[in-house]
């Protein structure tokens, strides 16, 4: 049983909504058409002239003339990139966050520079520590720090229990592991 707020936040998506209505009314828009223009012609009414002028270009071109492949190409690319937008989750950069009610439709996050600035800014609060550079990802937190006066493994405790409690206080729903390195 979860405790409160240990609410399980899914990843943040980015909203694709305008794109994907507008190529859903485009498709919806040509089928319609093109059906509309089937009925006709097996109701025994002549095609529209669109098709008409459409089966007239098809006999002339093949599909071995430059204009038709380089058509076909960009229609290619087109459709690789809306795959692409379809099938990337979006907004990575954003860490989600325990929310105290996960049923009451309002999300948390925090940016990942954000999240490495906060713990760097913690971490260079040990005493012993000259510099620190903080990645965070989506399951592993990197730092690497330089100690100038302090034994390493003295230095390298410390880090760890500062940055357990920063990532706790952080709040994330999913908190990532820290890996910390040490150096003179």
């Amino acid at each position: 049983m979860k405790g409160p707020g240990a609410g399980g936040a899914a990843r943040f998506r980015s909203a694709r909504r305008v794109p994907a209505a507008l190529t859903a009314l485009a498709v919806l828009g040509v089928a319609a058409l093109f059906l509309y223009d089937l009925a006709a012609v097996r109701a025994h009414r002549p095609g529209m002239a669109w098709r008409r002028e459409l089966t007239h270009q098809l006999e002339r071109h093949t599909p071995a003339d430059l204009p038709v492949q380089l058509t076909g190409g960009a229609l290619a690319v087109v459709g690789a990139l809306l795959l692409l937008l379809a099938l990337t989750p979006g907004l990575r950069g954003i860490l989600p966050m325990r929310t105290p009610d996960p049923d009451g439709g309002v999300r948390a996050g925090i940016g990942r520079k954000d999240a490495a600035q906060i713990l760097r800014d913690r971490a260079m609060e040990v005493s012993g520590v000259r510099s620190v550079r903080v990645r965070v990802g989506r399951s592993r937190i990197g730092v690497r720090a330089t100690s100038h006066f302090r034994e390493l493994d003295d230095v390298r405790a410390d880090l760890d229990a500062v940055l357990a409690v920063g990532i706790e206080e952080l709040g994330l729903a999913h908190p990532p592991q820290p890996r910390v390195r040490v150096r003179r």
